[in-house]
């Protein structure tokens, strides 16, 4: 009996470290229009970025212009063939962890689940969302957006911006004409 408790305790623990393991990566989404030829954009400017932090507007630019430079587009001042609009957001979250500090007897055994502990833990969020759009026609042809926790530590939240933007533009641009 003492082993199947063990076992249940074990697998409690491991699902528990499990969750805060996968809760320490970003979430990075992208999606782009399918008929759009992404061969025929060389340039692109930006548009606008909204944050609550101006320092962040820059940070933003520096990581996204990293990226795009990268897969050989150019920025100009205005009239690119791509208009780039990002939007930064942060929200506060809220997680509720209950422990429990033993399983009892069990209904088998006669007992129940023992004493739990829930506490709470609120946390920031931070969302990027960065849009391309053909600058001739206005139409969406792709868009990221990155949703990570954000740290106290300013130069951890630019390190994890740079890395999720990376990773964001990954795969950019799309062969979207197979």
């Amino acid at each position: 009996m003492k082993t199947q408790i063990t076992t249940f305790a074990s697998a409690g623990i491991a699902l528990v470290m499990l969750v805060f393991a996968s809760a320490a990566f970003a979430e990075v989404k992208t999606d782009y229009d399918r008929g759009a030829d992404f061969s025929q954009y060389k340039t692109y400017s930006w548009e606008k970025v909204q944050t609550q932090d101006p320092l962040w507007v820059s940070r933003i630019k520096d990581a996204v212009n990293s990226d795009l430079a990268a897969k050989g587009l150019t920025p100009v001042p205005s009239g690119g063939d791509i208009a780039i609009v990002a939007v930064e957001m942060t929200k506060n979250q809220r997680t509720l962890n209950t422990f429990y500090d033993g399983f009892g007897g069990g209904w088998r055994w006669g007992g129940g689940f023992g004493n739990a502990t829930t506490t709470v833990d609120n946390y920031k969020v931070g969302t990027l969302v960065v849009d391309l759009f053909d600058a001739k026609t206005k139409t969406l042809i792709w868009r990221g957006s990155s949703s990570d926790t954000l740290s106290s530590k300013s130069d951890k939240n630019i390190k994890n911006l740079d890395k999720d933007v990376n990773k964001m533009f990954e795969h950019f641009p799309p062969d979207a004409k197979k």
